[in-house]
């Protein structure tokens, strides 16, 4: 898998996917939401937002790659078009990073609030 930033590897990607999935869910509602284990968390809002935007990271570094091959096989008919694929690459996993940093950060102060 190639990628359209330098310093960026698959590996911080996939590092990314495995800390979206270590947040839990919160502990209060229904007995059957407490009940829910951890592979219905995709079930919440929150999760399939990280889900989508997960995927959409995906989708957007296929479509990057896809430009690079027709541009390095002569089949690409507009060159700016790859720069755009990589700019949307770009900007998703960037989009990702600040989220997962916020949710973070909102995650910490709920848990250091005094009760």
């Amino acid at each position: 898998m190639s990628t359209p930033v330098e310093g960026v590897s698959s590996a911080a990607i996939t590092g990314i996917t495995n800390t979206i999935q270590k947040i839990t869910p919160p502990t209060w509602g229904t007995q059957e939401e407490k009940a829910a284990g951890p592979g219905e968390i995709k079930d919440s809002p929150f999760g399939s937002l990280f889900g989508s935007l997960i995927q959409n990271v995906k989708d957007t570094d296929a479509e990057f790659t896809q430009a690079q091959y027709l541009l390095a096989t002569g089949q690409l008919d507009n060159p700016v078009q790859l720069g755009i694929a990589g700019y949307k690459a770009e900007l998703s996993v960037s989009l990702l990073i600040q989220l997962r940093d916020r949710a973070l950060t909102a995650y910490n102060e709920l848990r250091n609030m005094n009760i």
